[in-house]
Parts: C-alpha cells; structure tokens; sequence
C-alpha cells in the first residue's frame, strides 16, 4: 500500500489539542450562599480544581482519536496496485447504441453494465494519467474531454444513457485516432458489445495493439420486426408487407398484431424459426387509412426471451399519403409511362381513350394526342400534341421546325432544363393563349407554355414525342418532374416513410408557410423558423410517428405524418462478440494485463463514519446515565 498525499499525515498532529481538552479540568462557576454547612464537599471540590489533571482512562478519547487517524489516512489518499485494463491516456469509446438497451446481464442493460465496466477503469487510474470519454451513439458526442479529475469523468459516464439508433463507430474512432496520432502511449478502450460495422475496415488505425475491447452482453436471444411496408394497386385493396425475424438460437412463439389509426385489427400467433425471417403478406387492411402499427408480443407460455424491446414495434403510413394521382389519357405512349413510373411519389392511371375520362377525381389530367369531346376536365390539365383548338387555346397547322429552341432560364418551371441538343421535326402552333407564358419556343412560336386559368394550371407540349429524341434526353425526366411540380406540388416531406432512427427528413415548405411544427412521438412540438428553401429536420432519435405541419402564421396549410423505425441488422442482431476487426487486426477481449492504482479512501471515511456513530451512541448512553443518577448524588451530599 503507499499514499498518494502523504503530507496529510500531518493531521495527525491534531490529536495534541484533543488531549489536552481531556486533561483540563471543569472550572465550576462561583456562587455566593448563607452557609457552607451543606457545601462542604462542593468547597472540597473547588480546593481541588486547578487547570489540569491526570490524563485517565477515557472510551470517548480513544473514539475520537480513531476518528481523527481514519481521517488524516483518508486524506493521505492509500492506494493499492492492482491489474489493470488500461493506464496511463486512455481514450475510452463507450457503445451507446441501440443494441446496449438488451437487458440480458442479469436483468439490467447492456449499457448499465458497460457503465460498470467504465467506472472500474477510472478508478484503476494512477494520479497522473487522464482520460477521454466518448458517447458513441448515431452521432458521437465527447462528454468528458482529457483529464484526470475522477468527479468529472465519474459524472459523464453515470449521466451517460444509450440511444434508440446505430452507433457512427465511422467517426468516433476517426475522432479516437486522431488523438492518438498527436499523444504517445494512449490507449484505445471500448466497452460494447462489438458491432462496429462498416468501422471493422476504417484503414489508418495507428498501434492496433493498443486498443483494447471490453465485451458486454451474454445472449443472442431477440424478435424484431425487420420490415413493414404497404402499397395500393389501382382497383385492390390495400396489401401489407411485413417480416419478422428471430435472432435467437430457439424457435420463438409470438403475437404480431395490427393497428389501424389506432384501432386493433387482427392478432395472430406465430412461431418464428430459429435465426431465421417470417414474412407475413396481407390484404385485409382497410380502404383510406392513415396510419398502421405493427407489434410484436411474446406468449405467456413462452420459455423464449426477448431481451430487446425496440425493435418489437413498428410504424408505417399509407403509400397514398403524400402520393399524387395521374390519369394518363394515351394510345400507349411508352416514354410517358416509363417517366411516370420513374418519377417519386406518382401514382398514374392509365386510361382508355376510346372510353373517355373515367369518373374519380385526380390531381392531373394528362392528355397525349387526344381531347375529351365537349369541355375539358375540371382540374389540371398537361395536354400534349393537341389535336384541335378549345376554349382555352387555337391550334393552327403543323410546322417544321426551323430553329433551334430557346428556353425561359429564369422561369423556376425551367430549372436545369436544357433543350439545345433537342431534335424536333414539327409542331403545332399555338395561339390565343393570353392566361399562359411561353417556357419553350423555336421559330417564335411556343413549344411549351404553361399558365393559370379558371382556377386551374394548365401546360401545353406543341409536339408529338414520337416525332422528337427528347425521351432520349437528360432534359426530358427533369422537365417532367418540374412542371408536375408545378403543377400539384409534392407533399412538405419527401419521405413519408423510410426513415430510420437518427436519421433526417427534408422538408420543403410552400412559399406562403410562415413556420414548421414538428410534433414527436412522446407528444413534444418543435417549432422551425423558415429561413431556406429545404429545411432539414433531425431530431429522429425516437422511433414512432411523427407529424409535420406546416404553418401560416396560426392557419394550418398541410399536415403530414412520416414514421421513423429501426430496422437495423446490427442492432436487432443483439449477438455479443469476444472478438473485433479493426484495420486487418484481431482484438480478443482484453483482460487485465496492465498495472493500475485502485485508491481505498472512500471506504477509510466509510470506516470513520461508522466509528463518529459509535462515539456518537456511547457519549449519549453517558449522559443518559448522568441524568438517572443527578437525584441519587443530591440526596448523598445533602446527608
């Protein structure tokens, strides 16, 4: 055992003014009466009271020496030499991703335990080495930066929780490396389970001999809902994609049940084969709903444990929310059906133009060579090719095309679109159009126009595709997406569903929205200012059902819901590893190969506590005492 402050020993010198307190004596106030007759052993007593006197034989000074000897040991700081798993700088990486929530150690937590692990590290330290603690969870975080005050590194990692997504093991040890580059003798630790990912082949890793690897965790053993998804086939119900896989070494029974905006649906019991997938198909859902939940719950006669519980839910949004509809009115025009499919969030119909326009209603009405006899639909309309005039515009007799086209480039409908290249043979002029703006003209007549009139967007294409190489241009997808954009913009969110947990979502507000109200989860609003065209949200660390709505000033514009899941094989995948890859190198657990101090004063002032109680209850018992005799030594003197 040595000492670490041994200068404090000099307290022990307070131990000379405690003794002497005990051979003082009691200095008895004077007081004046009638007759000493009845005082004459108190006047036998004053004769005998001088300053000091024998040192005797005291319980209570021997308690308080102790007291104070624990005390002045205590600050003396003894340490003993024991194995160690690190010393000297150590940079230690703390996993606090989601598979650390699995409560297989003993009933508690993967990360309670690595927390446990942290803490007997720290206090293996010597008194001159230092530490860096590093939360690595989807982004990491430096919660306690190189030191060697044990009260702050003891605060950061008992304040330190896990989170609900992958860990960025990427960055956190591109972050560790580079410390290590600029120290010598540090040490590399990390405590977790050992999913690192694609991290397993981060190349530059200095001295792999000086990382260490603390495993935790025990079992394999997890059910998780890996996939959900839904989608609507014009003319069918709704249909439900689901899978759920078992992780563990044993056949797993279950309940997987549906919620429908809430509602319960079905529950049906399941039994999962052993690391094995379970997909479940259903067309059963409902028409026109908004939200379903996916659960999974193990049977009550189970003997399979579950020892991950987020993973066990799941959410997804109908394919239609936020999906906008296309009726296609052609003779079979492949270039319009091949970019319509390859546009996001586009549902089209085909319809038959020997039939005329199908009842429903529907976002755009595309018109490929053909008109609707009478008037045209009540909605937005993108025509192409017009075969005759209508109430709306003039057609006049087809032209060759002569010049080369000239595009609006200030015009937002044009952004990125570049027609120079742009082979056309002929075309349809187009007049009596004083609602519209020419986008695209060759031979100063238009080429395509677009415009608002009686309260509907309407563009017109002048020329037959077939009778052009646009469908086989850059220009002709990304002027496609831009007025059908245009025309019936596409949802605030680009990503109803799809998200994983920490990951963000774009949000692009309409011009007239003035604010942006997140709400999460647990029901927490977040409030955006809108200072850009694309804002970007990122508080996604919950998994559940999220809600943007977009604001002007206190009227609601749109709300759209989007969901946010795990589905993260490393992290479902709860298998702990004894071993890491780390730059082409093995890393076993580490044992305690390294020599370390572990300091015993904490339990010197336990000790000193406990005997202050002791002396505390006899000095008491004294006085109790003293109090039960005063009577019976008055009656004495007084005889």
């Amino acid at each position: 055992m040595s000492l670490l402050t041994p200068l404090a020993l000099l307290g022990a010198l307070l131990a000379i003014p405690i003794i002497l307190l005990y051979m003082l004596r009691l200095r008895r106030r004077e007081v004046l009466v009638s007759s000493t007759f009845l005082w004459r052993q108190v006047v036998l007593d004053n004769e005998a009271n001088t300053p000091w006197q024998r040192l005797r034989r005291n319980i209570l000074l021997l308690l308080q020496l102790v007291i104070l000897a624990l005390l002045v040991f205590a600050l003396a700081r003894p340490f003993i030499i024991v194995p160690a798993v690190s010393a000297g700088q150590v940079e230690l990486l703390l996993d606090a991703s989601a598979s650390m929530n699995a409560t297989d150690v003993n009933g508690q937590s993967r990360f309670t335990q690595a927390k446990r692990e942290a803490l007997n590290i720290l206090d293996t330290l010597g008194s001159d080495d230092a530490m860096t603690v590093i939360r690595v969870g989807d982004v990491p975080e430096v919660i306690a930066p190189a030191t060697n005050d044990r009260g702050v590194l003891r605060r950061a990692i008992n304040d330190a929780q896990p989170g609900n997504a992958g860990a960025d093991w990427t960055a956190a040890l591109t972050l560790a490396v580079a410390d290590a580059v600029n120290s010598t003798g540090l040490d590399i630790v990390i405590i977790g389970d050992g999913g690192l990912g694609d991290a397993e082949n981060l190349p530059g890793v200095p001295n792999p001999e000086r990382v260490r690897y603390v495993p935790v965790g025990v079992s394999s053993s997890n059910l998780a809902i890996t996939a959900l998804a839904t989608r609507a086939l014009p003319g069918q119900q709704p249909e439900l994609f689901a899978q759920i896989t078992n992780y563990g070494p044993q056949d797993a029974p279950v309940i997987f049940d549906l919620r429908v905006d809430g509602d319960l649906l079905t529950a049906q019991r399941h039994v999962i084969p052993a690391g094995q997938d379970f997909s479940l198909v259903s067309t059963r859902l409902p028409d026109n709903f908004t939200v379903l939940q996916a659960g999974l719950t193990t049977t009550s006669d189970s003997t399979v444990p579950d020892y991950l519980a987020s993973d066990n839910t799941a959410w997804t949004v109908s394919s239609e929310v936020g999906t906008r509809r296309v009726l296609v009115m052609s003779s079979g025009n492949l270039f319009l059906s091949q970019v319509m499919r390859s546009l996001p969030a586009i549902e089209a119909f085909a319809g038959n133009i020997t039939s005329g326009l199908p009842s429903g209603n529907f976002d755009l009405y595309l018109l490929d060579g053909w008109l609707p006899d009478g008037d045209l639909p009540d909605g937005d309309i993108l025509i192409i090719n017009p075969p005759r005039s209508t109430n709306l515009f003039t057609v006049g007799d087809k032209r060759e095309m002569r010049s080369t086209p000239v595009v609006a480039g200030n015009d937002p409908r044009m952004a990125f679109v570049d027609f120079s290249g742009v082979n056309i043979l002929g075309y349809v002029p187009v007049s009596e159009t004083p609602w519209a703006d020419t986008l695209i003209s060759a031979d100063n007549e238009p080429l395509l126009l677009a415009g608002e009139v009686d309260g509907r967007q309407v563009a017109i294409l002048t020329f037959d595709l077939h009778e052009s190489d646009l469908p086989l241009q850059i220009a002709w997808p990304v002027l496609m997406a831009n007025l059908l954009d245009w025309f019936t913009p596409r949802s605030a969110i680009s990503a109803p569903n799809g998200l994983s947990v920490g990951e963000s979502l774009a949000i692009r507000p309409p011009f007239e929205a003035t604010a942006i109200r997140v709400t999460l989860p647990d029901g927490n609003q977040r409030d955006l200012p809108i200072d850009r065209d694309v804002m970007v949200f990122g508080e996604t660390r919950l998994p559940g059902l999220y809600t943007v709505d977009i604001l002007q000033g206190d009227s609601l514009l749109e709300s759209a819901p989007f969901t946010v899941n795990l589905f993260a094989l490393n992290e479902s995948d709860i298998t702990p590893r004894s071993e890491i890859r780390l730059s082409g190198a093995t890393i076993a657990a580490t044992g305690r190969e390294e020599v370390g101090q572990r300091e015993i004063w904490p339990w010197v002032v336990l000790a000193a506590l406990l005997v202050l109680l002791i002396e505390w209850y006899v000095y008491h018992q004294r006085l109790s005492v003293r109090t039960l005799l005063r009577p019976v030594l008055l009656r004495q003197r007084a005889a």
